[in-house]
C-alpha cells in the first residue's frame, strides 16, 4: 500500500478562467511538462529495476524534497530550477518504485498494461471534467487533504492489522481520492497563470503516479 502526494501551493491562481488563447497555451505547457516527467519516471523504473527495496525510503525523501524545492523555486520566479526539480521528482519516484514494477514485469506483465490503460482513461475522464467545469473547485482543497490523511492512516493500520479485503478497500478509496485530486488540479489549470505551470504540472503528475500504483494494486491482486 503506497501513495505519494503533497498539498501544492497555488501561486498565480487567477480569479476566473483565463482567455481562451492563454488557457490553451498554459494547457499545452503543463501537459508537456507532465509528459516529460512521466518519461523520466519510466526511465527511473528501467534503470533502477535491480535496486534493493530498502533504497525506496531515501528516494521518496529525495522526491519530497524536490516537491518542496520546485514550489519554492516557482514562487521566486526561478522557472528553470523548478522544471529541473520537477524532472528530478519524476526520476526519483521511478527509481523508488522500480523494484515493484520489475516484479510485475516478470510475474504479471499484463497487469502493468492494464493499469497503464486504466490510468490513462481514468485521468482523461476526471481531467476533462475538471477542466471543462466553470465552477471554482478551490474549496475542495481542505477536504481532499483530510481524505488523503485518512487514506494514509488506513494504509498504516493495514500494515499492522489484518483487514479483510484491505488492499481492495485501500485501492478503491485511493482511486476515489486521487480522481477528485485530478479534477481539482485540472480545475486549477483552467484558472491558473503561467507562473503556476510547474506546481500544477507536479500536482497532475502525482495524481497520475498514484492512480497508476493503485490501479496496479487492483489489477495485480495486491502483489505490491
Amino acid at each position: 500500500m503506497s501513495s505519494f502526494e503533497t498539498i501544492q501551493d497555488q501561486p498565480g491562481l487567477a480569479a476566473g478562467a483565463l482567455p481562451r488563447d492563454r488557457a490553451r497555451e498554459l494547457l499545452g505547457q503543463v501537459m508537456g511538462l507532465v509528459a516529460v516527467t512521466v518519461g523520466f519516471t519510466a526511465l527511473g523504473a528501467y534503470i533502477g529495476r535491480d535496486l534493493s527495496g530498502g533504497a525506496g525510503l531515501l528516494l521518496f525523501i529525495g522526491a519530497f524534497a524536490c516537491i518542496i524545492g520546485l514550489n519554492v523555486a516557482a514562487a521566486r520566479g526561478a522557472e528553470q530550477l523548478a522544471v529541473a526539480l520537477l524532472f528530478g521528482l519524476g526520476l526519483l519516484l521511478g527509481l523508488a518504485v522500480a523494484p515493484v514494477i520489475n516484479v510485475y514485469a516478470k510475474a504479471d506483465p499484463a497487469a502493468l498494461w492494464q493499469a497503464a490503460g486504466a490510468t490513462a482513461l481514468f485521468v482523461a475522464a476526471c481531467g476533462t471534467y475538471g477542466y471543462a467545469t466553470r465552477r471554482d473547485l478551490s474549496s475542495w482543497a481542505r477536504t481532499l487533504f483530510w481524505a488523503l490523511l485518512g487514506l494514509i492512516g488506513f494504509g498504516i493500520v493495514g500494515i499492522f492489522v489484518s483487514i479483510p479485503s484491505g488492499n481492495v478497500i485501500y485501492a478503491v478509496a485511493g482511486l476515489g481520492i486521487f480522481g477528485a485530486y485530478t479534477i481539482f488540479d485540472f480545475n486549477r489549470l483552467r484558472r491558473g497563470s503561467a507562473d503556476a505551470a510547474v506546481p500544477i504540472a507536479a500536482g497532475i503528475f502525482l495524481d497520475i503516479f498514484n492512480i497508476f500504483l493503485l490501479a496496479l494494486e487492483l489489477f495485480g491482486g495486491g502483489r505490491s
